[in-house]
C-alpha cells in the first residue's frame, strides 16, 4: 500500500496537472510496487512505471537511487516530486545531484507563473514565506509532511502500468543486521493526534504518561530534541529541523519549551496545546491553547478525563 505521504505526493502532482494540462506518471519501486500501482492510480497517476528487484528488498540506498533514475529516464517529466519522508528526502536530494537539477526542500506548494513553475515553503523557522524558481530544465521537489492534501480517491484506478526490468549492480552498502526499534504503530508523520515531551519533563518517566494519553487520543508520542539528547527517548520520535516535519490535527507539548527549531517541525499543526509551568516559555507564542501549570498535575487528569471517556 502506498503511505500516506506518498499519497500526498500525488495529490500535489494531480492539482499542478490539472491546472498546466499536464500528465502525472508515478514512479514506484521496491518490494510490492506491483501491488501498490492500481492504488497510485487511483490517487491521482494518469501512468505508473514500477520496477522490483531483490537488490530493493534490503533498504540499500545506492540500489534505490539507480531505481529512481532509471524509473525517470523510463517516465521523464519536468517536475519530480518526492514525499517527505526520510527515504523521500535522501533520495530526491541524490536524484536531484545525480542529474544535475535543481531541487527545493520542505515544498509546500507549486504553480506556474509567467511561463515559470514557482515553488513555495517556509523559511526562518516557519516565519516567513519564501516563493522559487528552478532555473534547470528539470526541478525536483521534497515536499513537506502534510502540507498538501491527497485528492479523492477513484473508485477504481486504471491505466497503463510499464514494469521495467532493473540491471542493478552491487552497492557500496552492506547490511550487516536488522534490530527492529520498538515505537508508536502510528507513523509519526501520518499522526493526526501527537504528545510530545521535552526536558520540562525531567526524566524518561514522564513519557510513560505521554504514552497512555497518546493511546487514549489514538495518536503518536513525540519529542523534543532535549528530550532525544537525553536519552529518554529514541530518535525516530524527535519533532523538529533535525527530526520530522508534522502537521497533526492536535499537537499536545508538554514540558517543551518551544525552541525554534522544534516549532519549525510542528508549526503546521492545526491545534497546538502546550503545557508547562513557565509562563515565559516561547511555546506559549505558537500556542493555541496554553496551561501554565506542572505536567503531573495536569496529565493525570486529562487521562482520567480520557479514560473516563472511552469507558464503555
Amino acid at each position: 500500500s502506498l503511505s500516506r505521504l506518498s499519497l500526498e505526493a500525488l495529490g500535489g502532482a494531480r492539482r499542478f496537472a490539472d491546472e498546466n494540462g499536464a500528465t502525472v506518471r508515478a514512479g514506484l519501486a521496491g518490494p510490492g510496487a506491483g501491488e501498490a500501482a492500481t492504488a497510485a492510480l487511483a490517487w491521482g497517476a494518469d501512468e505508473v512505471v514500477l520496477a522490483e528487484h531483490e537488490a530493493l528488498s534490503e533498504g540499500d540506498s545506492e540500489a534505490y537511487l539507480q531505481a529512481v533514475l532509471e524509473l525517470w529516464q523510463a517516465a521523464g517529466g519536468e517536475v519530480v516530486l518526492f514525499p517527505g519522508d526520510g527515504t523521500g528526502r535522501e533520495l530526491g536530494a541524490r536524484f536531484a545531484h545525480r542529474i544535475g537539477a535543481g531541487v527545493v526542500t520542505d515544498c509546500t506548494g507549486l504553480e506556474r507563473q509567467e511561463g515559470r513553475i514557482v515553488f513555495s515553503k517556509p523559511v526562518y523557522g516557519g516565519k516567513a514565506m519564501a516563493r522559487l524558481a528552478v532555473t534547470t530544465p528539470v526541478q525536483v521537489a521534497i515536499l513537506r509532511p502534510r502540507a498538501i492534501d491527497p485528492v479523492e480517491q477513484k473508485k477504481e484506478g486504471t491505466g497503463p502500468v510499464r514494469t521495467l526490468s532493473l540491471s542493478l549492480s552491487p552497492g557500496r552498502t552492506r547490511l550487516v543486521a536488522y534490530k527492529e526499534e520498538a515505537g508508536d504503530e502510528v507513523r509519526l508523520e501520518e499522526a493526526s493526534i501527537i504528545v510530545s515531551g521535552g526536558r520540562g519533563l525531567g526524566g524518561p518517566e514522564g513519557f510513560t504518561q505521554l504514552q497512555r494519553l497518546a493511546e487514549l487520543l489514538g495518536g503518536a508520542v513525540g519529542a523534543s530534541l532535549g528530550a532525544v539528547d537525553a536519552g529518554w527517548i529514541s530518535p525516530a520520535h524527535q519533532v523538529g529541523l533535525t527530526g520530522k516535519y508534522v502537521a497533526p490535527n492536535l499537537y499536545i507539548a508538554v514540558g517543551i519549551s518551544g525552541a525554534s527549531q522544534h516549532v519549525a517541525g510542528m508549526a503546521k499543526s492545526k491545534l497546538i496545546v502546550a503545557i508547562n509551568k513557565d509562563p515565559e516559555a516561547p511555546i506559549f507564542r505558537v500556542a493555541h491553547l496554553g496551561i501554565i501549570d506542572d505536567y503531573k498535575e495536569v496529565l493525570p487528569a486529562m487521562i482520567q478525563a480520557c479514560e473516563t471517556y472511552s469507558a464503555p
